[in-house]
């Protein structure tokens, strides 16, 4: 069976390629003004071929203006674009948009880079930041702990969310997202069916006098991963 499920896994990474770089690419060159329902429709047939499905628990704030998800491999942003047409702009390390041709799907999709290397990194990603909401009305999509999870405990999160958060005094969303590694486990490289779900915890409006609220997310989040676990037998 692990065979399969590796097999599994490579023949769902070639369709996942082969979708983005043949159709999604040349979809957002030709028509870029329906951007969001290129992203929307086309991940949710990944996701459909893949043998995925999405359940959601809670429901995404009206008001908010970003989100902090739970990372732990592609399949996090292929659900998220799949559930609808939100308009989200993704933050992502500047080594993906230079990416020969792929790197298109977040260059055209106008994503935000960050440059983790670079001094002014942060200064630029807080001028990004406050050009989504302020100017382009959409909401921004983080991963706090800044690269993938193989484990059940959240990694530490990096500093950046949380100082954009504060600075801009944005409403924030927590995103819990189980399942999704068991669609396609990109550490051991191996893929099944499986239900992606999908949690949004309260939001909550960040006070730039409150030094806890971005540990107190974590811990929340934390506190989701590990229900999940242990009542619902979910893996994140």
């Amino acid at each position: 069976m692990k065979i399969l499920a590796k097999i599994r896994f490579y023949i769902g990474a070639l369709m996942i390629s082969g979708i983005v770089a043949l159709i999604m690419i040349p979809l957002l060159f030709i028509v870029p003004r329906y951007r969001c329902q290129i992203l929307h429709y086309f991940n949710a047939l990944i996701l459909f071929l893949l043998g995925g499905r999405i359940e959601e628990e809670g429901s995404l704030d009206p008001d908010t203006q970003m989100l902090l998800i739970n990372h732990q491999g592609i399949i996090d942003i292929i659900a998220m674009e799949a559930r609808g047409c939100t308009g989200l702009r993704w933050v992502a390390k500047k080594e993906l948009f230079t990416i020969p041709w792929f790197g298109n799907i977040l260059k055209r999709s106008d994503m935000i880079s960050i440059d983790r290397q670079n001094k002014t990194g942060l200064i630029k990603l807080l001028k990004d930041a406050k050009e989504t909401i302020e100017e382009k009305n959409r909401i921004i999509a983080i991963f706090p702990e800044g690269t993938r999870a193989d484990g059940q405990k959240l990694l530490s999160f990096k500093a950046g969310a949380g100082l954009i958060a504060k600075k801009l005094k944005l409403r924030v969303q927590p995103v819990v997202i189980t399942g999704s590694k068991y669609l396609l486990n990109e550490h051991n490289r191996t893929a099944h069916n499986s239900t992606v779900k999908i949690i949004f915890l309260d939001a909550f409006d960040v006070d730039g006098n409150d030094m806890h609220w971005y540990q107190e997310a974590a811990e929340n989040m934390q506190k989701k991963i590990d229900e999940e676990q242990q009542i619902h037998h979910r893996e994140r």
